[in-house]
């Protein structure tokens, strides 16, 4: 280039540098009006990319014309320190194995020593690309100061009656090992096996249904399930069925099963079965049953719910409260148990002896084997669809049941007072403030827990027996955010 920019653009940032320019521009504007610029820090895990680039780039526009228009307009950069991708760099430097790994002292001081690494890496190159800021004193969340003040945040969250544990379905990454909250989840094109599954009416039953159905034959009848996700069957303790759809009796071959009568042709075509209706009754007439579980001794339960449709399937949803939010509330509705099949660590039990140990997506062509075997699999196809995935290592999630705490969108008031406030923000473009609020609606609670080493931890004192908070946690957060102060984590 003529004019020797490559030359002379460090030339001019280290003569900035040099009379300490920014400060100049803090002192010359200190009694002006005062603009401020909330920056959401980057991850202080390698090198700067363009999303980088474009972000502080446009932010220091921003700053800079304000500056300009006369206002004091300071910027005070920071780094996100915490969290899965920094714990990743060490395991993958170290190995998972390594003993500097499984030691939690020594893990959580190569994962500082990362960052404050990666952090000096990423200054020198936003301080290249020209942006103005407090680069000697930029906010870390390692710092102890930070870190009090995030306990101090959780305890007002406490005070106002927003914070709850709860055991309901959350994203579960297996490569992580841990939950993730909604924002954490990407979602991509992915090939799963989708299979039919009949679930045979309980003896104690079977005479209810045949007269609903006005039927005197001698045979058993099935109610024929649509899933996605065949692992989760171990985890069945119901079946629902929408009390406004119509449901038919149908013949296949010599079998005899239940469908919603909008999905018959649908069905039929799946399955390349000509299927012979018997005749067609309204969901509510079905109730007071019970269904017997294609591989495992116990009895799955016939609900109405108003969340089963005719999109796709057969109008008879397969019920695993431990991994859907859906078939968690109606199960809870319904007082009835949770069934979990996997352990902690989101393998199978080892009472699910013939996948023990497995990781689901893993558990699936043993689980239709298993189906196949018992005389109850109609059909067992491939399906594309959208699947949520993890947002760091691009894998497949889980949807699965496990303890966790919960920031609540509804206890204390938390989204009524939310939907509040965005109205009093002026949203540009205005299309903003629609988005938001749809966001806030649709938001399920925050899972803020995870199962990892290296963040700030959740300073609550538990009793071990009860479960119960400590009646003075509210005073114990200040203490605690006081002694991580001045000694750190």
């Amino acid at each position: 280039m003529k004019a020797g920019l490559p030359r002379k653009e460090p030339e001019i940032i280290e003569f900035w540098n040099d009379i300490d320019i920014y400060k100049k521009l803090r002192e010359l504007h200190k009694d002006d009006e005062t603009f401020i610029l909330h920056d959401g820090p980057p991850y202080a895990n390698g090198s700067i990319h363009l999303g980088h680039s474009v972000n502080k780039v446009l932010k220091d526009i921003t700053i800079k014309s304000k500056t300009f228009l006369g206002k004091n307009a300071p910027y005070v950069p920071g780094w996100d320190c915490h969290g899965l991708p920094i714990e990743l760099n060490i395991e993958k430097k170290h190995g998972k194995r390594s003993e500097l790994v499984q030691d939690k002292k020594s893990f959580q001081e190569a994962c500082k020593e990362y960052a404050l690494t990666q952090i000096e890496n990423q200054k020198k190159d936003f301080i290249r690309l020209g942006v103005f800021g407090e680069w000697d004193n930029p906010y870390k969340s390692l710092d102890s100061t930070f870190e009090a003040d995030a306990i101090r945040a959780l305890g007002k969250i406490y005070e106002a009656d927003h914070l709850q544990k709860g055991e309901k379905p959350v994203h579960w990454c297996q490569d992580c090992g841990s939950a993730l909250a909604e924002a954490e989840v990407e979602y991509q094109d992915k090939v799963s096996k989708s299979i039919d599954v009949a679930f045979k009416v309980d003896e104690e039953s079977i005479d209810n249904v045949k007269t609903v159905f006005g039927f005197s034959e001698n045979e058993s009848i099935s109610f024929i399930i649509w899933t996605t996700t065949p692992w989760t069957i171990p985890s069945n303790v119901a079946v629902c069925i929408n009390p406004d759809l119509e449901y038919t009796l149908i013949k296949i071959d010599n079998s005899y099963h239940i469908i919603a009568d909008s999905m018959i042709e649908s069905c039929s075509d799946r399955w390349g079965i000509e299927v012979k209706k018997i005749s067609t009754v309204k969901g509510h007439e079905l109730e007071d049953i019970d269904l017997i579980h294609p591989f495992i001794d116990r009895k799955s339960k016939l609900l109405h719910a108003d969340h089963v449709t005719t999109d796709a399937g057969t109008g008879c949803v397969h019920t695993a409260p431990a991994h859907g939010m859906d078939d968690f509330s109606i199960c809870k509705k319904n007082n009835i148990q949770i069934i979990k099949a996997l352990d902690s660590k989101g393998l199978f039990k080892e009472e699910i002896d013939f996948i023990a140990g497995l990781p689901p997506l893993k558990a699936d062509s043993l689980v239709i084997e298993k189906i196949d075997e018992k005389g109850a699999l109609i059909n067992c196809d491939d399906y594309h669809h959208s699947y949520p995935h993890c947002w760091r290592h691009k894998t497949p999630l889980i949807f699965t049941s496990t303890p966790q705490w919960f920031i609540s969108m509804d206890k204390g008031g938390l989204l009524k007072n939310a939907l509040g406030s965005i109205s009093e923000v002026k949203w540009e473009p205005s299309w903003g403030l629609q988005r938001i609020e749809s966001m806030l609606t649709d938001r399920p609670d925050w899972c803020i827990s995870r199962q990892r080493k290296w963040g700030i931890p959740i300073t609550l004192l538990i009793h071990k027996d009860t479960g119960e908070i400590h009646p003075d946690q509210g005073e114990l957060f200040k203490k605690f955010a006081d002694v991580i102060e001045k000694n750190g984590i």
